[in-house]
């Protein structure tokens, strides 16, 4: 199947995400164009991925210097790692015209974007994608960050890429569990904003990376993302817009921060808020019982959990959600279900209601 393309539309600055078997190439080829100009570039990868796919990024060696980030996972998300990619920068003599290249998942994208939103005030970025959770989600959209001790993104810039190569070959290297947790955010796509997507991956689960059906699932998620970014693109609708995409996330953020970085992988996590959100939309009479059932069933069905593996507090769930980016006046302000294929934001939902989504997901008091 020849790869396609989505458009981000966002007036002059506009990019193409690249999506299908191979396009890692015409990533190499951006690449050569830029250094072939004059224009010093940078690649920021990951240990596990240079050790996936050692000969993309021993090509990317021969264009460019390439960092590798300290370690894996959520805790490379860091001030430290952050000054270790600026310092790389500028000691490679990467300046204003240059560009970062992002080659590995969303921790990497994450951190390489904010490496290159704040280095010299800004420059150009690129993003090759390599798993399931990157291609469908954070790779498109701009939003870049680091974590800190108290939560997860709370550092971070706006830095919208100049292109998004998404190569669903490279997915062929990914562990089963990693690409169950890509398949959360395909599953929260479906849930916001398409019945039917949500219907075709009820009807064919458990999908994997050589699926027939994968290359337009993804094409279909960057569609729905790519929609909502450029009618939100900063996420300051006051109903709605960009924060729809936090389906899951109030409650998979505060699990991954209580339990601590790397338990969950992020997947996992917001599959698990996922089905608290469903129980609290449920509650709140937003969406049926039998609904929430059904958002645990695919869940399930996919790999993924729908409650804890072992109980969190209570209290310190809440503690983490409080200092969410998504509170607005002092209020905690959730996603809900509109039943399958449509959501909306609410502000005023009680602690009180949280607390039971939180314990039907096995947290504990």
């Amino acid at each position: 199947m020849p790869a396609e393309t989505v458009t981000v539309e966002l007036g002059r600055r506009s990019y193409p995400v690249r999506i299908g078997a191979g396009v890692r190439r015409e990533a190499l080829a951006a690449a050569k164009a830029r250094v072939d100009a004059g224009r010093r570039c940078a690649a920021i990868t990951s240990p596990g991925v240079a050790g996936a796919l050692p000969d993309f990024v021993a090509e990317l060696g021969r264009l460019m210097p390439v960092l590798v980030t300290a370690r894996d996972g959520e805790t490379a998300k860091s001030a430290e790692e952050a000054a270790r990619c600026w310092d790389f920068l500028a000691g490679n003599g990467v300046a204003r015209d240059g560009a970062v290249l992002a080659f590995g998942g969303g921790v990497v994208g994450d951190l390489a974007g904010f490496a290159a939103a704040s280095y010299q005030r800004g420059v150009e970025f690129i993003q090759v994608p390599t798993t399931l959770l990157a291609m469908v989600d954070s790779s498109v959209g701009g939003k870049t960050g680091i974590n800190l001790a108290s939560g997860k993104n709370l550092v971070g810039a706006f830095h919208q890429p100049a292109a998004v190569f998404a190569d669903t070959e490279l997915l062929r290297t990914l562990p089963g569990r990693e690409f169950a947790a890509g398949m959360a955010e395909v599953i929260k796509h479906g849930l916001i904003a398409d019945a039917d997507l949500f219907g075709l991956l009820e009807q064919n689960a458990p999908l994997a990376w050589n699926h027939a059906l994968l290359p337009a699932v993804v094409r279909r998620c960057v569609e729905i993302k790519a929609g909502v970014v450029a009618g939100d693109e900063r996420e300051t609708s006051a109903h709605g817009g960009r924060a729809l995409l936090n389906l899951g996330h109030t409650f998979g953020h505060a699990v991954e921060a209580v339990a601590g970085y790397g338990t969950y992988l992020h997947g996992e996590a917001v599959a698990i808020g996922l089905a608290m959100a469903a129980s609290l939309s449920s509650e709140l009479g937003r969406c049926t019982p039998a609904q929430t059932e059904r958002v645990r069933a695919v869940l399930t069905a996919h790999g993924l959990p729908d409650r804890l593996r072992g109980p969190l507090p209570v209290d310190r769930l809440l503690e983490a959600m409080r200092r969410d980016k998504k509170v607005r006046g002092g209020r905690m302000r959730f996603v809900l279900l509109e039943g399958v294929g449509a959501a909306s934001t609410d502000d005023g939902v009680t602690e009180e209601a949280a607390v039971r989504a939180l314990l039907a997901g096995g947290a504990a008091r």
